[in-house]
């Protein structure tokens, strides 16, 4: 008897701690993707080269992010589809074509993907499950977002999606 109270014990508190976030942590809702992250830690990160990064942008006419409702009024349903699309998005061509001269910077830049590289493998999993439908909308959005990116030179093009990082921050923060 005493066995089965301490198995039950421990099974509830293994259960209650996967689904609790760890510090600094908090669950985003991505259509039926529930994705623990610490968009504090990325924010952070973010914030110390925000200034150094949009300095280098060439060109301030046009968002990658913002053109007109890239991200705006997406669905529910297709919220983990684009959100998975754009860390892939992020890690698989954004990330790679951001360096600088400047060390500090570089550090901060590889702790952001870093933090993306593992929402990314969450997301994969997600969408591996078949939890993460892609509907038309998400898909035209985010083709937008790849137009917009493959307009200009890749350097160009990787410094202003990283230099609007924030409005995929707020974005999501927004949609939680």
């Amino acid at each position: 008897m005493k066995g089965s109270h301490l198995f039950l014990y421990l099974f509830s508190m293994s259960c209650w701690l996967n689904l609790t976030p760890t510090a600094g942590n908090k669950i985003f809702h991505f259509g039926p993707c529930r994705i623990s992250m610490s968009v504090t830690e990325i924010r952070s990160g973010f914030t110390a080269i925000k200034a150094n990064i949009q300095a280098r942008d060439p060109i301030r006419t046009l968002s990658i992010l913002s053109y007109p409702h890239s991200l705006h009024r997406v669905k529910s349903s297709d919220r983990c589809c684009i959100t998975h699309h754009l860390f892939n998005f992020y890690v698989d061509k954004v990330f790679k074509h951001c360096k600088t001269e400047d060390s500090y910077v570089n550090r901060k830049i590889s702790s952001i993907a870093n933090s993306f590289l593992s929402v990314k493998r969450k997301l994969g999993q997600c969408h591996e499950q078949n939890k993460c439908m892609c509907g038309q909308e998400s898909a035209k959005k985010f083709k937008q977002i790849l137009v917009n990116y493959e307009g200009l030179n890749v350097t160009s093009a990787a410094i202003k999606s990283l230099g609007e990082l924030d409005i995929l921050l707020d974005w999501m923060e927004k949609s939680r």
